[in-house]
């Protein structure tokens, strides 16, 4: 097939692009570089015949209208979006353009590019969301692709609210779409303001380690190689119009997850142990969430699709490609917001 991927410089975006080339599709990498993006995280496919970039913003009809008549994609994967809860707190605007309104945008000029090409059955455009629009959950249940949408951040808002239009261009104008919500991703090429880069890079620089209120609040833990897998899965074999929520079966809480990571790096950095002694309880993040844990029953009865890596074994691959990869990320450090605590200004 030949891929658009919107966002293929992003965390996640990059893995995407990754598993497509190594599959052998051809992949159209379609980002506007803004501050968590990065072209390393797709240099080892930059060079391949199968794949090309397009520098973009999905807010820009007019560019997406030339990209699209350029290349004549078999499928749109919708991944470029403002994702940083924190930041979306002090500048929700962000989020309301680029994930309402490019999502908009992009699926009003997916929508000219498949009624052009005679409205063929066989496109697909994949809307990548995340299991926030769901709310919080208390300590018992699980979301479904049935449960009510009660987004508590200005982020999750704007993406319950791109995936109400993602639905109902599919159920007006019958564009053949296929959804996926996920829960945390973690891995390689993760930005550093995420949770567990944060943990990782504060610990080998000897700083306070940040866990929010008393690190009670619970994620399930999705490894990006894995959900690459999963999302080119649902591209491929999901049913138009159906929703797959995807998780990595590994529920953990903030406070246990930073102390298995502090045990990983004592064994690699036994100079610098005990690690857990930077761990240090600030103020909650407005809003927080105290859990979310996803019900992955339909992708793996539908779809046959299940994670393949375990927390412990995805941690352990991540912390040694941070120690392996440290000019990757000192590259980064610079950049706005980085190493700064966001999202306080409620």
């Amino acid at each position: 097939m030949k891929l658009l991927v919107t966002g293929g410089a992003g965390f996640i975006g990059s893995a995407v692009v990754r598993a497509a080339v190594q599959r052998g599709h051809e992949v159209v990498n379609l980002d506007a570089l803004t501050y968590a993006a990065c072209l390393d995280n797709v240099a080892e496919v930059a060079d391949s015949p199968l794949y090309v970039f397009e520098r973009a913003d999905i807010r820009d009809r007019e560019a997406l209208d030339r990209i699209l008549a350029a290349h004549a994609p078999d499928a749109v994967m919708h991944l470029a979006a403002e994702s940083h809860v924190d930041r979306s707190i002090d500048g929700p605007g962000t989020f309301v353009e680029t994930n309402v309104a490019g999502t908009f945008a992009l699926l009003e000029a997916a929508r000219a590019y498949w009624t052009r090409a005679g409205r063929p059955e066989e496109f697909r455009f994949h809307h990548i969301s995340t299991d926030e629009v769901f709310g919080s959950l208390g300590p018992d249940g699980r979301f479904s692709e049935s449960s009510p949408y009660a987004p508590n951040s200005p982020y999750a808002a704007s993406k319950a609210a791109s995936d109400h239009l993602v639905r109902a261009w599919h159920e007006t104008y019958g564009l053949p779409v296929v959804l996926s919500n996920c829960s945390n991703n973690y891995g390689p090429f993760h930005f550093p303001e995420k949770l567990i880069p944060v943990v990782i890079l504060n610990a080998l620089a000897g700083r306070e380690i940040p866990v929010y209120g008393s690190g009670e609040n619970v994620r399930d833990w999705l490894f990006v190689e894995d959900h690459a897998d999963a999302l080119l899965t649902v591209l491929t074999r999901g049913r138009p119009g159906r929703s797959y929520n995807i998780g990595g079966e590994a529920e953990a809480r903030n406070i246990d997850l930073v102390r298995m990571i502090c045990r990983l790096l004592d064994a690699r950095r036994p100079e610098a142990a005990p690690h857990e002694r930077l761990v240090t309880f600030v103020a909650d993040r407005p809003g927080h969430d105290l859990r979310y844990a996803i019900d992955p029953s339909r992708i793996r009865e539908e779809l046959g699709w299940r994670p393949q890596v375990t927390l412990e074994e995805g941690l352990a691959r991540t912390v040694d490609w941070y120690l392996a990869n440290r000019a990757w990320w000192e590259a980064l450090q610079a950049r706005d917001g980085v190493g700064r605590r966001l999202g306080t200004v409620a």
